[in-house]
């Protein structure tokens, strides 16, 4: 079979498959959405997804979800009609997916930006989670948090990620020098790499955390006690993608789903667990209780992270970071629309 040919079937079994939908159905607007990790501040939107919430507000979601860090959690497999419609994106040569909404922190966003000359300007239109919110565990022999000094310490894949910005807030609050007076060592995060003796302690976020603590190492700071602000997980969109009125209303759905599915977080303690079990495969209910409770501070009004966006700028200042404006990374004006219209208070008991 020739492409063309392939191309004809697969444009024929679409539109068989299209005229099977309902008129409502029809009717949602299509979106793409990345979701960069599964952590627990990416909950919300998992709720918004297991609930219908994108449907409710008018989106056909096509959503990119990593696979889940436990066995028995849910790899997600788009519909048949999306997996068509990207073959037929594929087969015509376009380029196969490009997220029209991507979620995940906005400092490193921010730093590649600045760093990378390829990386796309991400700004921020809500944001779920603008505080440092680790735990540095030890190894076992480690006590005290000023023992560091001099050892290492395991963060994830990269310097830019949010465990990587906290890692370097850890070492300006000690006064230490973040090259020469502790090693800051790249995947080093997991309880495992404490286990081997690979690393000294780890920047662990709730799920890791509980984990460590279970099999008895020392928590020697919880940063959170710090109040540091940070560009944490963040709804984010490209430059100028809000200039089109259609992509603006499609924004503003999303944002209408992710209110809902942050307030059913917050509201609904059983939901969140029951999602987080058969989604991410947490059925521990002490990982899964430690990672509600640290979930707790998740902003119930979802503004992007000012002051993270600030602390970012000043964490990674450069010659090239100070051609740029914090005001640059991010567009409050939908969820300000969304916060002054009354729709977010709805949620929660006044």
């Amino acid at each position: 079979m020739t492409n063309i040919q392939r191309l004809a079937m697969l444009a024929c079994v679409s539109a068989i498959l299209a005229g099977l939908l309902s008129c409502s159905e029809a009717d949602l607007k299509p979106v793409k959405v990345e979701l960069g990790t599964r952590s627990i501040s990416k909950l919300p939107f998992v709720i918004a997804l297991d609930q219908g919430l994108y449907e409710k507000y008018g989106l056909a979601i096509d959503i990119r979800l990593p696979p889940p860090a436990f066995d028995g959690g849910i790899h997600w497999q788009p519909d048949l009609l999306t997996r068509i419609a990207r073959r037929i994106e594929r087969a015509r040569g376009r380029d196969a997916w490009v997220p029209d909404i991507y979620i995940d922190g906005h400092t490193p966003n921010i730093v590649k930006r600045i760093d990378r000359a390829r990386w796309p300007h991400r700004i921020a239109i809500a944001g779920t989670d603008c505080l440092v919110r680790t735990h540095v565990i030890g190894a076992k022999q480690i006590k005290r948090l000023d023992e560091l000094k001099g050892k290492r310490l395991g963060i994830s894949s990269r310097r830019d990620t949010t465990l990587g910005f906290a890692a370097l807030s850890l070492a300006k609050r000690m006064g230490w020098d973040a090259t020469q007076d502790i090693s800051i060592k790249l995947e080093g995060r997991d309880v495992g790499a404490l286990r081997e003796g690979l690393v000294d302690a780890i920047v662990a976020n709730e799920i890791r955390g509980a984990q460590a603590m279970q099999e008895g190492f020392p928590v020697l700071e919880d940063m959170q006690k710090w109040n540091i602000a940070v560009a944490g997980n963040s709804v984010m969109v490209e430059k100028g993608w809000l200039d089109s009125e259609a992509n603006r209303d499609t924004a503003l759905r999303f944002l209408r789903a992710t209110v809902e599915g942050l307030a059913l977080f917050h509201n609904d303690r059983e939901l969140a667990l029951d999602v987080m079990a058969r989604w991410n495969g947490i059925t521990d209910s002490d990982i899964a209780t430690h990672a509600y409770q640290r979930g707790q501070w998740m902003l119930r009004k979802p503004y992007p992270c000012y002051d993270g966006i600030k602390n970012t700028f000043a964490m990674y200042d450069s010659n090239e970071m100070r051609k740029w404006q914090p005001t640059d990374f991010y567009d409050d004006s939908l969820i300000g629309e969304l916060d002054q219209n009354g729709f977010i208070d709805s949620f929660y008991d006044k």
